[in-house]
């Protein structure tokens, strides 16, 4: 399967588990990797026969804005459903990393993958 990807994806949200978390908004980092076939794409140079990751990178960026998720694990499952929505997109991995959250580690995060039920 051929892979299209997001790295480094910044957006500013309320997520966490204690109070203090809740009060401000924090800068989460998103990586995605989304499985499709791109055959078409690279044989008729189309933007309509690929996953249009701009327009895709704005709709992630809205949930999460607009989420308030205490888990990183919730709010990457999120992103990996809203992926699956996208037309051609038969898996994707969503990696969810929160700067900050440990005083004595650059990150905290979480990965998870998800595939289309058939």
């Amino acid at each position: 399967m051929d892979k299209l990807f997001i790295r480094g994806l910044r957006a500013d949200c309320i997520i966490g588990v204690f109070e203090e978390e809740r009060k401000r908004s924090q800068q989460i980092i998103i990586d995605i990797t989304l499985g499709t076939d791109l055959l078409a794409a690279g044989v008729s140079d189309d933007i309509g026969n690929t996953v249009d990751y701009d327009t895709l990178s704005e709709k992630v960026l809205v949930l999460v804005r607009d989420s308030g998720f205490k888990l990183i694990e919730s709010l990457a499952a999120a992103v990996a459903e809203l992926c699956l929505g996208e037309p051609g997109v038969m898996e994707t991995t969503v990696k969810v990393k929160k700067p900050g959250a440990l005083e004595t580690a650059e990150y905290a995060g979480c990965e998870i993958r998800r595939g289309k039920k058939e």
